[in-house]
């Protein structure tokens, strides 16, 4: 069966956020306790304060995703910068649910549906409008959340990617696979 352009742009957009969550995940997993709460200047986020952030925005945009408007009335954002009393798992564990949240609300949509309008803090967007923005939301964090891992394990650092040196060898192991498939 043929996949319609609405539906591969659903699978597509799951796909992108599941690799942000991954992502984020490992470089997560890489600090301790400590560099997960540490800021590296007075007007720097933490990555906890990162995750609490993007938590409290999924919730807020995702919940009710086609019924209500994407600014929750019970959202309070600044409250999202600030951590009182949280420990790291409290924090896992709001990240899991935004999460949870995201692919909840995404996961049943139907190409019909694209085009719907929705709204985020009173205006009104497509509901591939407001899709995207989000992407380029927690892309945005997932980039600030690695920068910020990768700076606080310096040499302890293990590369989410292609290791720096090691371009060549990538290119020719995919060549390889390429070839054989």
């Amino acid at each position: 069966m043929t996949q319609t352009l609405a539906e591969h742009y659903i699978e597509d957009a799951l796909d992108v956020l599941r690799s942000l969550k991954r992502l984020a995940d490992k470089a997560i997993a890489q600090v301790s306790d400590e560099e997960f709460f540490r800021t590296i200047d007075a007007e720097s986020n933490s990555i906890a304060l990162i995750m609490k952030h993007m938590a409290g925005n999924m919730r807020s945009r995702w919940t009710d995703f086609l019924t209500t408007d994407g600014e929750k009335p019970d959202r309070h954002r600044d409250s999202e910068f600030v951590v009182e009393g949280e420990d790291r798992r409290a924090i896992e564990e709001h990240w899991e649910r935004g999460w949870r949240t995201v692919f909840d609300a995404i996961e049943p949509l139907k190409g019909e549906d694209l085009m719907r309008e929705v709204t985020i803090r009173r205006e009104p967007h497509t509901v591939v409008e407001a899709i995207n923005r989000q992407i380029s939301h927690y892309g945005q964090h997932t980039g600030q959340i690695v920068f910020l891992a990768k700076h606080l394990k310096s040499a302890d650092w293990k590369t989410l990617s292609i290791a720096r040196g090691h371009s060549e060898d990538f290119n020719k192991k995919m060549d390889d696979e390429q070839a054989k498939a």
